[in-house]
């Protein structure tokens, strides 16, 4: 080893050592220590696997490697992203892919050489029914934003390459956050790539009553035809597992039956997995072993543009205006904002009157009133005072030690997120801070949303009990 590369070899671990004490340990494991040192002439060259990896790395956290390398170095050091060669036998596989489709990829043997295994081409449209897939749940209809990017990324590439990465692939939010439908869009983009693929979507509970149902009838052999023989099983809620222990056993034995096919498993849930109560330690371990995404609470725009896609698609074009006065008010979830259209449309239909504000404030009269009176400025801090155990008063008060700056802190960004107060005026509400205090605040919980995942937890947990 070159004098070059050892001193590039050592600042790279040294980048790694301060990084450890900044990001959180989940986070690095999955994003940063994974990097491989490319030797170079100067500056640091690091390798990642693919190109989601290396988007997603630019995005968030090359600035910050970049500056940890200067600060360690003491001068400026080039750091440059790089996608891993691929292997003679990998670029085989696939050319051989392309010659045979329609087929279906098992995953891989080893880290580089995919299988090709035929299989009987059905109907798509058999195919599709047969998965138990909604049409309308497509990446094609599905409105992104910030709220679900990287899991949307993700998603599609495990559906575009099965098998490769992120096995499994674990999805978790709140209610009516977009994870059926975008669990749905892989396998309808698998069918789309691979006719013949062998797919099945369906909800822990139904799992669970197929389980029921094998053990009444003794119909083990059915049981184990329809689930252990998939190239891609996707199951919605697996939190529903919990303190079904036979469910669980048959659970495992499938999701290993489907590993040792080299077949794809993806699941949502509404927590992450070490948070999931009531499920054995082994499986926890299997959900937690491929790749964890969230979807959070779609960002105002994304509301916006989620109501001018369903407006248009019932047929309608929905006054931006109205879009975004809907968007403020109703903020909970996708499900809940369907919900409010569909109100506005039969109400405009019903009544005969043009759709504007004035009508959306007549068609959402109950829930604009419900939602006005449950969440406050004042709830808010008695909810989060309650959950980190401190007293309200302390949301008033000067005091800035951690264990009440950081609960005032969480209660601000909720103030901001759920009600309709300016920041002067939340400011008032704490204190009598200025606005600034409070956009600080704002700004540094959504921050550390993005990065902690028991932060982002706790928060999930304080949303669903604020809107009831």
């Amino acid at each position: 080893m070159s004098m070059q590369e050892e001193s590039s070899a050592a600042l790279w671990q040294a980048c790694l050592d301060v990084l450890a004490q900044e990001v959180p340990a989940q986070q690095l494991a999955t994003w940063i220590r994974p990097l491989q040192l490319r030797p170079a002439l100067q500056g640091l060259v690091l390798e990642v696997g693919n190109r989601f990896k290396l988007d997603w790395i630019r995005a968030q956290y090359l600035q910050r490697l970049i500056e940890v390398a200067e600060q360690l170095a003491g001068e400026p050091v080039p750091v440059e992203l790089v996608i891993a060669a691929r292997t003679p036998a990998a670029s085989r596989s696939h050319a051989q892919l392309s010659a045979t489709q329609p087929s279906v990829i098992s995953p891989r043997k080893d880290a580089t050489e995919p299988v090709v295994r035929p299989i009987p081409v059905p109907a798509v449209a058999d195919t599709r029914s047969n998965a138990r897939l909604d049409p309308r749940r497509t990446f094609a209809t599905l409105v992104e934003g910030s709220a679900n990017r990287m899991a949307r990324a993700a998603a599609m590439h495990v559906a575009n390459a099965p098998g490769q990465l992120y096995n499994p692939l674990f999805i978790y939010g709140g209610v009516g956050l977009g994870k059926t439908h975008l669990l749905q869009a892989v396998g309808h983009q698998l069918i789309d790539n691979h006719p013949g693929a062998r797919v099945l979507y369906t909800h822990a509970e139904q799992f669970v009553s197929d389980v029921v149902k094998s053990y009444q009838r003794k119909a083990f052999d059915e049981f184990k035809a329809r689930y252990h023989q998939l190239d891609l099983l996707l199951i919605d809620d697996v939190q529903f597992f919990a303190g079904k222990e036979k469910t669980q056993e048959e659970f495992f034995n499938a999701f290993e039956a489907l590993l040792s096919r080299k077949s794809h498993i993806v699941m949502t849930s509404d927590t992450y997995p070490k948070g999931l109560a009531n499920i054995t330690a082994r499986l926890v371990s299997r959900f937690d072993s491929g790749l964890t995404v969230a979807i959070e609470p779609p960002e105002l725009e994304m509301r916006v543009a989620i109501l001018l896609r369903k407006a248009q698609a019932e047929g309608h074009d929905l006054p931006e205006d109205v879009a975004f006065f809907v968007a403020k008010n109703v903020r909970a979830n996708v499900r809940e904002l369907e919900g409010a259209l569909q109100n506005i449309l039969a109400y405009s239909r019903f009544s005969g009157r043009a759709i504007d504000i004035g009508l959306v404030r007549d068609a959402l009269r109950d829930l604009l009133s419900i939602k006005n009176r449950q969440i406050s400025v004042e709830n808010i801090q008695k909810t989060v005072a309650d959950f980190y155990k401190i007293k309200v008063a302390d949301m008033h008060s000067k005091k800035r030690p951690a264990n009440i700056a950081k609960p005032r802190q969480i209660a601000m960004y909720l103030a901001k997120e759920l009600t309709q107060k300016s920041l002067p005026e939340i400011g008032e509400m704490f204190g009598g801070r200025d606005h600034t205090t409070v956009l600080h605040a704002v700004r540094k919980i959504l921050a550390e949303r993005a990065s902690d995942p028991d932060l982002n937890q706790h928060l999930h947990v304080l949303e669903q009990t604020l809107r009831g």
